[in-house]
């Protein structure tokens, strides 16, 4: 997955904003908080990080072409980076920045969720 292929998908969940902060990352927020970095690699592949269960931590924070976030895993959060290949699949990625958006959705306030439309089911 590419950069401009990375920000459609982002841009396509709902409630969320765009910003380019931290020296050109391409950064994805639900209700003002992060749960997409597109950045911080100067490999030719799109480094992309996003959160997930600390259960997908354990199981992906291994395997070739994925790693601990740099900067957000080594302050103890949950943040894994896809930087190389064999990685995953674009599938496979987009699935996990689906999941990464609603790990984060559910920790905004009731309040917040309802305003956005977030988690009502």
């Amino acid at each position: 997955m590419n950069y401009k292929a990375y920000n459609k998908f982002c841009g396509s969940l709902p409630a969320t904003s765009y910003v380019v902060q931290w020296g050109g990352a391409h950064v994805w927020k639900v209700g003002g908080k992060i749960f997409a970095v597109g950045g911080w690699t100067n490999e030719k592949l799109a480094g992309i990080s996003f959160k997930v269960s600390e259960i997908a931590f354990e199981v992906l924070k291994d395997q070739p072409g994925l790693r601990p976030a740099p900067y957000l895993a080594s302050r103890g959060m949950k943040w894994i980076q896809h930087y190389d290949k064999p990685g995953l699949s674009d599938k496979e990625l987009r699935e996990h920045l689906k999941e990464s958006h609603r790990i984060v959705s559910l920790g905004l306030t009731k309040k917040l969720q309802k305003e956005l439309g977030l988690n009502q089911e």
